[in-house]
């Protein structure tokens, strides 16, 4: 009975505690705030001059071209950002303190010291140690930051989370940069070294989309909605006054520069010839139809109807399949509707194929313990399930065109190709939080080549295991050798038996719309 009365205590004062903080950490008032909007493309500037030469005489297609390897993938953004005489909008969920971090944010103050007006959109969950210097370049007379669904409590700010936990359960994980309104990179990279397959340990493999004509346009008018929307909050109404921001940040970009991790990257930006071949007006794009598709940014509040769904227009693409299906997902729970769908697909004759992280590669692992209670419905009406292996010796600046040539890699890439005719390159994981939490955008392209790339690389083998269902109900996992010896696990591969007990507990759970 006493600790029972302990426990009543505690948790009156656990809820003291969130009513006290959350009346004197309120939102700030936003009334009266000035919305810029993006800028259009225009001949005066040189990207704007190339792309809308290229774009001449086909006004209704978009160039685009796939950015698989992490160094080049880097090193459009860097270059973009030098190249960039208007205008830079840039939205991430993540934007990481590290090497890469330090120097994209470097390339964004001196595109604003040559006149340019930056404008960054972030989730304010995924800049930790940032206040400072954000606030700084807040204050530069040409840069704009606001942040997405913020913390009031700045610190320690997972305090926050006791008292305003709906709202910032609900996260941006959009990507995307625009410059000079006539090229964008959009996709599931965020900023960060782990991003772009550099440096020490495993690394995510990922997949980019740089465009340009119609779709450009559109991903602008996308920004300007979260720009304008209720959950993006100007900097300044949140962080306090910068103490030499702008300093940390020159210190932490020299030191990036300066180290050898930094010269590596620094390396394969002079070496990518891409924003060079764009300027140059050479033919190196995919023209083609090009679509955006994103969430209403009202999905940050959970003020939406289903109609302004990402879910919704994804789902639309599915049942138009025929022949192949071909679904690459980090975070795969496809839920009781996915899998049915899924299920239905391959029974009616199309080849459904979904790769996703095996336990040993996954770096969420409830994420996993959601995946693991579809795999059985799925098999049985004939899906194939690959499973990405986690293995040593992986090649640095590999991407999705070596994603089966062997990684310690984490898949991180979101894209779904039907008909090897058209495909999703996004940020949406094919999981609960992407469908009804965070807010998600991506592009779907009518690219053959592309589609059919991925599906050609689907078909190697030697860095999944295949998961497959013996006669008596139970898994395999099939472990394709360079010999061509072909090895058959009984349990999740490379997995003890403390992490497999751990998701098998945590599939118990009634978690799986957090994941």
């Amino acid at each position: 009975m006493r600790a029972f009365r302990i426990l009543l205590v505690l948790i009156g004062l656990f809820v003291l505690l969130a009513v006290a903080l959350r009346v004197t950490h309120p939102l700030p008032d936003r009334s009266g705030i000035e919305h810029s909007v993006a800028m259009a493309p225009t001949t005066t500037t040189r990207l704007g001059a190339a792309t809308l030469s290229a774009a001449a005489g086909r006004p209704d297609l978009s160039g685009v071209a796939a950015l698989a390897d992490g160094r080049e993938a880097l090193a459009a953004r860097a270059l973009l950002a030098r190249a960039a005489e208007a205008s830079i909008d840039v939205r991430y969920y993540i934007w990481q303190a590290d090497t890469t971090g330090w120097l994209l944010l470097h390339e964004m103050h001196a595109a604003a010291e040559r006149g340019v007006r930056v404008r960054f959109l972030l989730d304010d969950n995924g800049v930790p140690g940032l206040d400072n210097v954000l606030s700084a370049l807040d204050a530069h007379p040409n840069i704009e930051v606001r942040l997405f669904n913020p913390f009031t409590l700045r610190r320690p700010k997972v305090l926050s989370w006791v008292f305003d936990f709906p709202r910032l359960n609900r996260r941006m994980h959009n990507k995307s940069m625009t410059v000079d309104g006539a090229v964008s990179i959009v996709g599931g990279r965020n900023i960060g070294d782990i991003y772009f397959a550099y440096g020490d340990g495993p690394a995510y493999v990922d997949l980019d989309v740089l465009a340009v004509g119609p779709i450009a346009e559109d991903t602008s008018r996308d920004f300007d909605r979260y720009w304008a929307s209720a959950s993006a909050y100007p900097a300044g109404l949140l962080l306090s006054p910068a103490e030499d921001g702008l300093a940390e940040l020159a210190a932490s970009a020299v030191a990036a520069r300066q180290s050898l991790l930094g010269s590596e990257y620094l390396e394969a930006i002079d070496r990518s010839p891409l924003v060079a071949q764009v300027l140059a007006g050479e033919d190196i794009l995919e023209w083609t139809e090009v679509t955006i598709v994103s969430d209403d940014p009202a999905k940050g509040l959970g003020r939406i109807e289903r109609e302004g769904l990402l879910l919704g227009q994804m789902q639309a693409l599915l049942p138009q399949a025929e022949s192949r299906v071909d679904l690459v997902s980090a975070y795969l729970v496809p839920g009781t509707v996915g899998t049915e769908l899924l299920a239905d697909l391959a029974r009616s004759g199309v080849a459904v194929r979904l790769v996703t992280n095996a336990l040993e590669a996954t770096d969420v692992l409830p994420v996993h313990s959601g995946w693991i209670r579809y795999r059985p419905q799925l098999l049985e009406a004939g899906v194939t399930i690959l499973e990405l292996r986690a293995r040593p010796g992986w090649a640095q600046g590999q991407g999705i065109a070596e994603l089966f040539a062997g990684s310690s890699a984490s898949l991180h890439a979101k894209t779904l190709a039907v008909d090897e005719a058209r495909i999703f390159i996004g940020s949406f994981n094919f999981d609960p939080r992407a469908a009804a939490l965070n807010t998600e955008m991506g592009v779907l392209i009518e690219s053959p080549a592309i589609a059919a790339e991925l599906t050609r690389r689907l078909d190697r083998q030697d860095a999944v295991y295949e998961v497959r269902r013996a006669a008596d109900g139970s898994l395999r996992w099939l472990e394709a050798r360079e010999t061509g010896e072909v090895i058959e696990h009984r349990t999740e591969p490379n997995a003890g038996i403390v992490q497999r007990g751990l998701v098998r507990f945590l599939s118990w759970l009634p978690i799986e719309r957090l994941l």
